[in-house]
């Protein structure tokens, strides 16, 4: 998504060019470039997929509404096995239309996990609850701390359910520390995304995240309390950024390759 301005054969080659081997993948353009014709793709050219993005939206109380949910993440978990990832990633969905009910919101997420981790198990697929920042609580997401994530995944066995941390996210929040630890304990952070805090807002605010280093995020302070919970996994930066956008692709990428060591790992 950070370079959704490059078709899947372009980033799959801009990807070889500057020696990265490994990419987060979203459900549209590879649905878009046909999910058996984009797994052979990244399997020629030598990536790992990390994840698929996304899946959720759970949150519809109308039965025919919950019930195309549900299959729409049944498809998401097969994809993502196809792809050769073993996490999807899953943004919750907000509150239905009318509704002011969060607690009952959450409920119906953990009803879905309940029959979402079990079919995904049996494809190898692991599900990654990722909270969203709160202003993103109405209408997308309302599980807006790595605690409510937690509170959920925790209902079911760690290698069906956990949580992504995305520093764009939590980076406010005085607790998140402590609970990446909490994640890390019982082998719950299944990805670990990055994305800086850039002000004012853009209009709807979706597309704010900042370039990685030209925010407010220390990304090495958090780098270390995901090492320090024991997470060895893949690191996704994930932008969405019209400026970035707006550019040419493949400079965009580098220059994401470029910030990522200075700013996280150099």
């Amino acid at each position: 998504m950070t370079v959704k301005q490059l078709s899947l054969p372009e980033l799959v080659a801009a990807c070889g060019e500057l020696g990265i081997t490994q990419v987060g993948l979203w459900r549209e353009p590879v649905q878009e470039y046909g999910l058996d014709a984009a797994a052979k793709l990244v399997r020629d050219a030598g990536l790992t997929v990390t994840t698929l993005c996304r899946g959720g939206f759970l949150t519809a109380i109308e039965p025919g509404a919950r019930a195309q949910a549900l299959d729409d993440n049944r498809r998401a978990v097969d994809e993502a096995a196809t792809l050769g990832t073993d996490t999807l990633v899953l943004v919750s969905g907000g509150l239905p239309a009318g509704s002011k009910d969060l607690h009952g919101a959450r409920e119906r997420i953990a009803d879905a996990l309940g029959e979402l981790a079990p079919y995904a198990q049996d494809r190898g697929v692991r599900l990654a609850i990722e909270p969203l920042h709160p202003m993103y609580a109405a209408d997308r997401c309302v599980v807006s701390t790595l605690a409510q994530a937690l509170d959920l995944a925790e209902r079911f066995p760690a290698h069906q359910v956990g949580v992504t941390v995305d520093t764009y996210h939590i980076w406010w929040d005085d607790q998140a520390p402590a609970q990446i630890a909490r994640a890390g304990a019982s082998g719950r952070i299944h990805t670990f995304q990055l994305a800086d805090w850039t002000t004012p807002l853009p209009e709807g605010v979706l597309t704010g995240r900042g370039q990685i280093g030209d925010g407010s995020i220390d990304m090495r302070e958090w780098l270390g309390h995901v090492e320090a919970a024991g997470y060895t996994g893949a690191i996704e930066v994930e932008l969405f950024n019209d400026g970035l956008w707006a550019r040419d692709g493949r400079e965009v990428l580098e220059e994401t390759a470029s910030r990522f060591v200075t700013h996280v790992t150099g």
